[in-house]
């Protein structure tokens, strides 16, 4: 009896250490950040009454289509994330839990993060503006690019960012719009060499895109398994990897021939 008696206090014992870790867990701060679809903002149109893409010393025309840049938004980097909010959105498609340090790499507070996706969407916007003039063989002396969407920071928007000049100063090549009319949005990093890059978040994107009017997604190749596990219907995903496979694709999308699918 004394050996039951001493395994009996055990348990209990050990019971109470788990019910206390547990009771620490469902108030302490988690290291996560959650997130959700966010805004999406079209670069061929107009932002605070200003053409988001301006180019000087090239002629443009107007387009009747979409390029949308999307987002997520997530709780900042001083955010307390309890274990309830992170039971709470791992069950939902609309919310995802992610690492704090992947959401924010650098800074820890709202301020200093904001300070560098500023950095880096200027960088990305510079990649944007030399990889679309080297795609139109144009000289960055003659052609002056700007571009307008302070909204969308990080360097996520650089493949539409790209796509946008492009079609505002060529289009397909022959007269007419990359977007064929339709509303297209996407997500993709890229360097001045056309190489696309992944950016993360992109099931809740692809959910921004959706409900913004979009019916195809331009998606960086290696995130295709990730976007395809929860696509929206009527969403159809276009993976890509470098900027001449994207004009490549819209251009036959456009055309109204086949093109590759996640």
């Amino acid at each position: 009896m004394a050996g039951v008696s001493s395994r009996v206090r055990v348990l209990t014992v050990c019971s109470v250490l788990v019910v206390a870790l547990l009771a620490v867990a469902a108030f302490a701060p988690l290291p996560f950040s959650l997130a959700q679809p966010g805004s999406t903002a079209d670069v061929l149109g107009s932002r605070r009454g200003e053409q988001v893409i301006t180019v000087e010393g090239a002629d443009t025309r107007k387009t009747t289509g979409q390029l949308r840049a999307t987002t997520i938004v997530a709780t900042g980097p001083d955010a307390d994330v309890r274990l309830g909010d992170v039971i709470d959105s791992w069950f939902r498609t609309d919310r995802a839990v992610m690492p704090r340090d992947s959401v924010y790499p650098v800074g820890n507070t709202t301020a200093e993060v904001e300070k560098h996706n500023f950095a880096d969407m200027r960088k990305s916007q510079d990649a944007a503006t030399e990889a679309a003039l080297r795609y139109l063989h144009r000289s960055s002396k003659d052609v002056k690019v700007t571009l307008d969407l302070a909204r969308i920071g990080g360097p996520s928007a650089g493949l539409l960012f790209t796509l946008g000049i492009i079609d505002k100063i060529d289009g397909d090549g022959r007269g007419g719009e990359l977007t064929g009319g339709r509303t297209i949005a996407g997500t993709g990093t890229i360097e001045p060499d056309g190489t696309v890059g992944p950016v993360g978040g992109v099931q809740l994107k692809t959910q921004a895109a959706k409900r913004d009017g979009a019916t195809v997604f331009l998606v960086p190749k290696g995130e295709c398994k990730e976007a395809e596990a929860v696509r929206p219907e009527g969403l159809q995903l276009i993976p890509v990897t470098t900027l001449k496979d994207s004009v490549s694709s819209l251009r036959a999308l456009a055309a109204g021939q086949s093109v590759p699918t996640c």
